[in-house]
């Protein structure tokens, strides 16, 4: 999903990966970050979330679903037992995501001897920061929500060093089961083609994430013939966008970026000044935090005029595993409709936990798990069947496009794109 600090910030920090993950942490008290020898009797699996800010409604939900997988497997993985503890990388001032909460929480789980998957992170500039601290650890990693294609390849999006820069032993650790921004660019693209946007203006707020997605939207809109007036850079500090906004001359807008780095405001702004323009977004906005206005988000005028994508679907739209999903979290938790990003959660600890079985005596074993998460191949899974890449990526390629109506996110149909070659 989604979403993310500067990619300056993450190449400083990936730097420091190294001197990081070799220096104890006071908070831990469980030694070394090498699990080659641990016990196959007990591991953890850990995963690092932002619980507080605009995304707190989705990482709930996502959390609730990473504890609904383990409950039904009675805590266990084959004849391991399972911990799992759950670590926030947000924190209250930064409203997000922050870089040092990132890094405390790779190490903590680098230099727990039992600590065997990491699921995270929710943003993709966090990824940049932990993925290179948890591959020293030799750590395996599932992200249930990023989308940058700079973490796994150097597919158009994707910044100069990437995706070397991430894996300082040479060595892939990260895997994702969401679909990478060049899908999402197309799918977007494609939704825009399909309403009848002849031009299209794209703003972005410089991160990894949005940056990416923006040139991916860039690249699949020229490749289905829509004129690409801009693609210019907001900053996320501003008062207003209405002199940005006056200079616009398109059809249609996209924002590239995430709910946190002002979105609210932009898309007043991008409302009242474009009164006729039609208004997308990607996942970095799909959340109640942008959506409702209970939540301070958008007032309901401008939200009719929106539409969004995000690698979730419509409960109907999944196959019986999926809808059994929906069925055991209503039971739960109560809740008919969960966040879109909770089935995302459930199946991180699923493949998390169907990896850890399948090594077997090795469960205690990093490198093993990691090998079995690698294997993955025609996964029956709730989100349909899936592989996993030697790069690390899903071999899923569906988006859905979502209305908003009365501060609700609201299912409008499935789209299936070819990224961009």
């Amino acid at each position: 999903m989604l979403r993310n600090r500067k990619l300056a910030i993450g190449a400083v920090v990936s730097a420091l990966a190294l001197g990081l993950a070799a220096c104890g942490s006071d908070d831990d008290d469980s030694g070394g970050g090498s699990s080659t020898g641990a016990s196959a009797e007990e591991v953890t699996v850990y995963s690092s979330l932002p619980l507080q800010g605009a995304s707190r409604p989705q990482t709930t939900a996502m959390v609730q679903g990473i504890k609904l997988a383990l409950q039904q497997q009675g805590g266990k993985a084959g004849n391991t037992k399972v911990n799992y503890k759950s670590l926030d990388d947000s924190t209250a001032s930064e409203g997000s995501w922050e870089a040092g909460q990132v890094s405390a929480n790779a190490r903590k789980a680098a230099q727990d001897d039992k600590a065997v998957v990491y699921i995270g992170e929710f943003n993709s500039g966090a990824s940049a920061i932990s993925i290179p601290l948890l591959n020293e650890g030799g750590v395996p990693q599932i992200s249930p929500a990023n989308t940058a294609v700079g973490l796994t390849t150097d597919e158009p999006g994707a910044d100069k060093g990437e995706p070397e820069k991430y894996y300082p032993t040479g060595k892939r650790t990260y895997a994702r089961i969401v679909p990478k921004d060049t899908i999402q660019g197309a799918a977007l693209a494609t939704v825009m083609k399909q309403d009848g946007c002849k031009s299209i203006f794209i703003l972005n707020d410089k991160e990894v994430y949005g940056a990416g997605l923006a040139k991916n939207i860039e690249n699949s809109a020229k490749e289905q013939g829509i004129a690409v007036e801009g693609n210019d850079p907001i900053e996320k500090t501003a008062a207003n966008y209405r002199s940005l906004v006056s200079k616009i001359n398109a059809d249609c807008v996209v924002y590239s970026g995430i709910t946190a780095n002002n979105a609210v405001q932009l898309y007043k702004d991008l409302s009242a000044g474009l009164p006729n323009a039609k208004l997308y977004g990607p996942d970095g906005v799909a959340e109640s935090g942008f959506a409702d206005p209970k939540e301070k988000g958008i007032p309901a005028s401008v939200g009719k005029k929106i539409k969004v994508s995000v690698a979730t679907l419509d409960p109907d739209e999944y196959g019986p595993e999926g809808k059994a999903f929906f069925a055991d979290f209503q039971k739960e938790y109560g809740e008919r409709n969960p966040d879109p990003y909770a089935i995302y959660g459930y199946e991180a600890m699923k493949l998390a936990l169907q990896s850890i079985e399948n090594a077997g005596d090795d469960a205690g074993n990093r490198e093993r798990v990691l090998e079995e998460i690698f294997k993955t191949k025609d996964r029956d899974s709730v989100l349909g069947t899936y592989s996993i890449d030697e790069d690390g990526d899903t071999t899923l390629t569906d988006y859905g496009i979502y209305k908003i109506e009365g501060g609700e996110l609201v299912f409008d149909e499935k789209i299936q794109a070819a990224p961009t070659e």
